[in-house]
C-alpha cells in the first residue's frame, strides 16, 4: 500500500488543502474525482514497492536515500508554493511523464516490498514503524521548509487527522501486510484495486447520489473480476484467510478515504499526511504489541533484505511517490494522474512473477483484466460527473 494520496488544495473540504489521496494522504478529493483519488489503496497504499530483491537493495543505498531525501525536501516546498490555475498548468511535460513513472512503479511496488519486509519481520511492527517513520520524517520537512506554523493544528484536526490515519494505515495497510503472509504480492495488489468500487457505493449507503448506470455497472463488472480473483480460496489453492484480510483493508481504506473528506482536517495537505502517518504507525505499533509479536522477535535475526525493504518503503513508498503524486495534483490532467489506479496493479502482478516468481495462475490473470477493466469504466464515469 502506498502512503496517503493528497488532493489539489481547490479540492479540500472547508477550503483546505488537505490531501486527497489519504485525508491528506488517500481519500479526501471532491465527489467527482474520488474515484480516482482514492485509489491508491492499502498499500500501498497505496501504497502504499521494491523492484526486486537487488533493486530494493540498490534503490535503498545511502546514496539514493539522499539524493531522495533533497529531492523530497525540494519538492514539498515547491508543491505547497506554486499552485497554478488551470489554465497555466503545463499539457503533458517530460516532468509530468517522470513523475508518473515514479508512482507507477513506486507504488506498484510497494506490494513486492512488503512481502520482502515480512519474510523475517512481524506484521503490524513492520507495518507501524513504516508509517511512524515516514511521517516523523514528513513532519520534520514540513516544518524545515515551510517553517513551524505549517504545522501547528487545532485539537480537533489532530483528531480528525487520527481517525482518517487509523482507519488507512493501520486497517488499510495493516491488513494488507496480514493477508500478504498467505497470498501472492500481486494477489493482493488487484485484491487492492477494487477501492474506488466500493467509493462508488459508499455515498449512496450516506444519502448520496446514485452512481451513473455505468459506474454502477463498473461496481458490478469488478465484484464479478474479486469473485474470479477468490476463487482459488474456495478451492484451497491459497489461504481464504489472506484474501478476506485483504478485502476488509479495501473496505477500511474506503472508508478512511470517505471520512476525510467530510470532517475537519489540518489546512496543510502535507502536515495532514504526516499526522496520519504517525497516529496510523502508533496505533500499529499497539496493534502489533496485543498481537504479542514482541516476543521472540530479534531484530538481529532480520535479513538484510527485509531491512533495505523495509528502508525501501519509508523513503521511495511513502515520502518519494507521496509527493511526486501530490505535484501531479498541481501540474497535469486529472484524466492522466487517474491512470496509476489501474496501471499499479499490472505492475505489482508482473513484479511479483518477475521477482518472487508468484504463479501467473488463470484466476489472477482473468480477474485481474476484469477488475481492472472495472476500475477504468468506474474512473471515466466518475470524473466526468
Amino acid at each position: 500500500m502506498t502512503a496517503p494520496a493528497p488532493q489539489r488544495p481547490s479540492d479540500a473540504p472547508d477550503g483546505t488543502g488537505a490531501p486527497g489521496g489519504s485525508g491528506c494522504t488517500e481519500g479526501s478529493g471532491p465527489a467527482a474525482g474520488a474515484a480516482v483519488q482514492d485509489t491508491a489503496g492499502p498499500d500501498a497504499a497505496r501504497p502504499d514497492t521494491a523492484v526486486r530483491a537487488g533493486a530494493v537493495q540498490d534503490a535503498a543505498g545511502p546514496d539514493a536515500a539522499v539524493r531522495a531525501g533533497a529531492a523530497l525536501a525540494d519538492a514539498v516546498g515547491a508543491a505547497a508554493g506554486r499552485v497554478k490555475p488551470p489554465a497555466d498548468r503545463p499539457r503533458i511535460s517530460g516532468a509530468v511523464w517522470g513523475a508518473l513513472a515514479i508512482v507507477y512503479v513506486l507504488w506498484g511496488s510497494t506490494y513486492l516490498a512488503i512481502r520482502i519486509t515480512i519474510e523475517t519481520m512481524p506484521t503490524f511492527l513492520s507495518a507501524g514503524s513504516r508509517a511512524l517513520t515516514a511521517g516523523l520524517l514528513l513532519l520534520g520537512l514540513v516544518a524545515w521548509r515551510q517553517g513551524p506554523a505549517a504545522v501547528r493544528v487545532t485539537g480537533r484536526q489532530l483528531r480528525s487527522a487520527a481517525l482518517v490515519g487509523v482507519l488507512l494505515l493501520t486497517g488499510g495497510n495493516g491488513l494488507v501486510v496480514l493477508g500478504e503472509h498467505s497470498i501472492p504480492s500481486g494477489l493482493a495488489a488487484l485484491l487492492v484495486a477494487i477501492v474506488p468500487l466500493w467509493m462508488v457505493l459508499l455515498p449512496v449507503a450516506f444519502g448520496g447520489a446514485r452512481p451513473r448506470p455505468a459506474a454502477l455497472g463498473g461496481v458490478l463488472l469488478g465484484l464479478a473480476g474479486l469473485a474470479v480473483l477468490s476463487s482459488p480460496a474456495f478451492g484451497g489453492d491459497i489461504a481464504p484467510a489472506g484474501v478476506i484480510a485483504v478485502v476488509a483493508a479495501t473496505l477500511t481504506w474506503a472508508a478512511g478515504s470517505f471520512a476525510a473528506r467530510r470532517i475537519s482536517m489540518p489546512p496543510n495537505a502535507f502536515a495532514a499526511s504526516a499526522y496520519q502517518m504517525i497516529a496510523g504507525g502508533i496505533a500499529s505499533l499497539v496493534v502489533a504489541l496485543g498481537r504479542g509479536e514482541q516476543h521472540g522477535f530479534d531484530p538481529a535475526q532480520v535479513s538484510g533484505r527485509s531491512w533495505l525493504a523495509l528502508a525501501y518503503l519509508v523513503v521511495f513508498g511513502s515520502l518519494v511517490a507521496f509527493t511526486a503524486y501530490a505535484w501531479l495534483l498541481q501540474s497535469a490532467p486529472l484524466t492522466l494522474v487517474a491512470t496509476y489506479a489501474y496501471v499499479n496493479p499490472v505492475v505489482a502482478v508482473l513484479l511479483g512473477w518477475l521477482v518472487l516468481a508468484e504463479p501467473l495462475t488463470g484466476p489472477i490473470l482473468l480477474g485481474g483484466a476484469i477488475v481492472v477493466a472495472a476500475v477504468c469504466l468506474v474512473v471515466s464515469t466518475e470524473r466526468r460527473r
